[in-house]
């Protein structure tokens, strides 16, 4: 009985390996005539992926450090302000500014956007708009729209080359309108347009004359984002409380409170906080974070501290779930606009403003050696609220600490602090800002 068992076994196992001889071979055959080729593309369309969302990583690595230079001049210019802007509305202006130019203009261009080249700036652009920039409403995430525009003089005509990128990279709507007898009426068509892309929020967008008969292009986009916290706050819990001012006053502001554990972070010299918006179904994942200084009046040199050190920002964004001692945030509205001209002449930015760089654009070498960017406005909106935030932008260009671990941890924003809005699995911020005073609109 043994034996025979031992015979079998024996026998079974020699045939298994006979049968798995066969199949070597036919393997072999496949792996060179199928599998090694399927195998191969395989390999390089994923290294080709790899490489390409590594380029989008940097890419918005880069848009955040271009974000912070804005905000820093932009802030410790107005210490007496309420500020919200959209890094990313500004930074897609200049781009198509940039696909436009060549020479030392369009070197300027590159150099301030941190980019190699145009065309970096162009697939970024493209890519943003197919993964970060479309509304997730319809999957139960935040309300979001974002569109470019372009509008030109009628007798002229756009070079081919910057139409496609436009059109194709940055979605834009191409419109042939009468600058030299309509001028007034182009305005009203663009801000028009401007309120609709923004829910109404941005209501004049180009200011009265800002386009004249000598107007040739103007370009423009507007970002709305509307967005439900993940978990609500109860209004029935808004109390007043005192702000203090980084004058030294204080004011009387309603605050938000909840006794759920939150995302809080401490580091030297200030805490994070992160507030999730509900997601859709999508991979894409909305926060507000908040920066609050731990002195009254730190927030400038908060400021200038995440500036200098553009990894302290990036270091700070991962905040973990933590228990709350005492936690308020104010609620708040902001609406702020802004001629950027001058702000990005300071910040070198100087060519585009000047004639002679923007002759890729139009199909007309004379009108196009004399082309130059005459203004470029930008007007946000933010309301921060129990329910969630609602804001808006809208640009048109004529032409490494230690961590402080406590296991429990409050966080009172009774004082001036910078706040931001971003897309988390690609890291894309589409709204920086700073509070002063609450009540401020």
């Amino acid at each position: 009985m043994t034996k025979s068992r031992y015979i079998y076994i024996f026998f079974y196992i020699k045939q298994t390996i006979a049968i798995d001889y066969k199949a070597l071979i036919v393997c072999y055959f496949l792996q060179r005539r199928i599998f090694k080729p399927l195998f191969k593309a395989i390999v390089f369309g994923l290294n080709r992926e790899r490489k390409r969302t590594m380029a989008l990583h940097e890419s918005i690595t880069n848009q955040t450090n271009v974000s912070l230079r804005i905000a820093k001049h932009l802030f410790l210019k107005e210490l007496d302000k309420n500020i919200v802007f959209s890094p990313l509305s500004l930074q897609v202006v200049l781009s198509i500014i940039a696909a436009g130019s060549e020479g030392p203009t369009q070197q300027q261009l590159l150099d301030f956007l941190l980019s190699k080249s145009t065309d970096h700036l162009n697939d970024l652009a493209s890519q943003l708009v197919s993964v970060v920039l479309f509304d997730a409403a319809p999957t139960g995430g935040p309300r979001f729209s974002f569109v470019n525009g372009v509008w030109v003089e009628q007798t002229l005509s756009l070079q081919p080359s910057f139409k496609e990128i436009v059109s194709s990279d940055y979605k834009a709507t191409l419109l042939s309108v009468d600058f030299k007898t309509k001028a007034v009426e182009v305005t009203k068509e663009g801000n028009l347009w401007a309120e609709k892309e923004t829910n109404g929020l941005i209501k004049e967008l180009l200011p009265p004359r800002s386009v004249d008969s000598l107007t040739r292009l103007i370009f423009a986009n507007a970002l709305y984002f509307k967005g439900a916290w993940s978990e609500k706050f109860d209004v029935l819990k808004t109390k007043d409380y005192d702000f203090h001012l980084l004058n030294g006053s204080s004011v009387k502001v309603p605050f938000m409170t909840s006794e759920e554990n939150q995302f809080i972070e401490a580091y030297g010299g200030f805490k994070v906080l992160r507030l999730p918006y509900k997601k859709g179904k999508d991979k894409r994942r909305f926060s507000m974070y908040i920066f609050l200084p731990n002195a009254k009046d730190g927030l400038p040199a908060l400021v200038e501290k995440l500036a200098a050190k553009p990894h302290l920002l990036h270091y700070s964004l991962h905040p973990a779930e933590a228990e709350v001692v005492e936690f308020r945030i104010p609620r708040f509205k902001i609406s702020f606009e802004l001629e950027t001209s001058d702000m990005f002449k300071e910040l070198g930015v100087i060519l585009p403003f000047t004639r002679g760089g923007l002759t890729k654009m139009v199909d007309s070498p004379l009108v196009g050696n004399s082309l130059s960017v005459s203004k470029i406005f930008h007007k946000s909106f933010i309301e921060v609220n129990e329910e969630g935030t609602e804001a808006a932008a809208a640009s048109a260009g004529c032409y490494e600490e230690e961590l402080d671990s406590k296991e429990r941890i409050d966080f009172v924003a009774d004082h001036p602090f910078l706040f931001l809005i971003r897309e988390n699995s690609t890291g894309t911020i589409l709204f920086v800002g700073q509070v002063l005073n609450p009540l401020d609109e």
